[in-house]
């Protein structure tokens, strides 16, 4: 695809999102605001019925075949232009493991309530003792007559108290290797014996849950694959999520926020001029430091484009990406000056947005920083992803 074609597709994209994204959502976002599931699903809808979600997926599917650049250039564009991120656990996670592994009758059932959004997914992966080292996960399934019998819990399920269905890595087996004994079941969360319960994570938001399966039985049927293809499903799924890694659109953004920050600074007469050049002197750094991890996502997606095997090349732009974010979230709370301890987690749900008044802005940039910790963790921490890094290149 020609660098011609991405910059009319991007214009484009822009020209779309100017017209029909909501102003009160465009308005949330651009503020550092908590949505609701309903602004999700509004703006999904949307992208939708205009045939600009699930770009990626294929046409016989639903999509529109886009590949990896312009899977790219979509990220980024929405976030510079204040849309909502696309929640991935639906349409960038299980759709596509549904129409690759999945039946006829599971993807007859499944892909359209992911199309439309009217059923929303959450994902079962992590558990207690069995984060980034997937593999030793112990939720069991057991193969009663027609149905698998689930007993065991998840932890860090992003989204679970708003979901429908969970996709699940569970074990159907102890022999062999510990990978191979794991299966892949879809779970409709209105199933008996499953109990949600709320993890508030340390900005005070109630992103992630616990979820607790006692005796849950689950029909044999939303079993994607054979028994003990769960593992090769599950690196297939996280592979298929390599374009949005690194987060750039949303970190562009934010540089265009900590930009205007600075200033509001530089001109503050009150503030002393040490502290004005060593502000500049920070946002220059961040500025060189986003530019060169847009340039190696860049550099990563040609070459992935082109044919080239994942490899490590992921596991450097989530270490990357979750430094720069952290790093730049540092910066934004050091730009608050007097106003860098104030955190108020419900500022963050109040109709309107944080440009309202200082404190609400501050408040922002403190849950910014704050959850930006959880980046180095989620999605296989960056110690597992360092290892990931020597074992693909040292010898």
């Amino acid at each position: 695809m020609s660098a011609e074609s991405i910059i009319a597709f991007r214009a484009d994209l822009r020209d779309f999102i100017r017209r029909e994204l909501p102003l009160e959502i465009a308005g949330r976002v651009a503020g550092g605001m908590e949505l609701d599931k309903s602004d999700y699903v509004r703006w999904q809808q949307i992208l939708h019925r205009h045939g600009w979600f699930a770009g990626a997926w294929p046409v016989e599917h639903g999509g529109q075949g886009w590949d990896l650049r312009r899977q790219l250039a979509f990220l980024q564009e929405t976030a510079l232009n204040d849309a909502p991120m696309i929640i991935p656990y639906g349409v960038s996670m299980v759709g596509p493991v549904i129409y690759t592994f999945g039946s006829e009758a599971q993807k007859r059932q499944h892909l359209p309530g992911v199309l439309s959004s009217e059923v929303w997914w959450c994902q079962g992966y992590s558990e207690p003792g069995a984060g980034s080292d997937l593999a030793a996960l112990r939720t069991t399934a057991v193969r009663d007559g027609d149905e698998y019998v689930v007993n065991g819990s998840k932890l860090w399920t992003t989204e679970a108290h708003w979901a429908d269905m969970m996709h699940c890595l569970v074990r159907t087996s102890n022999t062999g290797k510990r990978q191979e004994g794991i299966s892949f079941l879809l779970i409709d969360m209105k199933t008996p014996g499953i109990t949600v319960r709320p993890i508030l994570t340390i900005d005070g938001q109630h992103h992630t849950n616990e979820v607790f399966l006692d005796d849950v039985r689950v029909p044999a049927g939303n079993l994607v694959g054979s028994e003990g293809d769960g593992w090769r499903i599950a690196k297939f799924l996280l592979g298929n999520e390599r374009v949005a890694i690194a987060d750039t659109g949303a970190k562009l953004r934010l540089l265009a926020r900590l930009s205007a920050m600075n200033a509001m600074v530089q001109a503050d007469p009150t503030v002393l001029p040490m502290v004005k050049a060593q502000h500049a002197a920070r946002l220059v750094d961040l500025t060189v430091r986003l530019d060169t991890l847009c340039a190696l996502e860049e550099h990563c997606v040609e070459a992935w484009a082109a044919g080239s095997p994942l490899g490590s090349t992921a596991s450097m732009l989530k270490v990357r990406g979750t430094e720069v974010l952290q790093a730049m979230s540092e910066f934004a709370v050091a730009l608050q000056g007097a106003y860098a301890g104030v955190h108020d987690p419900a500022d963050l749900h109040l109709p309107g947005d944080a440009r309202i008044n200082a404190a609400r802005q501050a408040s922002m940039m403190a849950h910014q920083y704050l959850y930006g910790r959880c980046w180095s963790i989620f999605g296989g921490t960056n110690e597992v992803q360092r290892n990931i890094i020597a074992a693909g290149i040292l010898p």
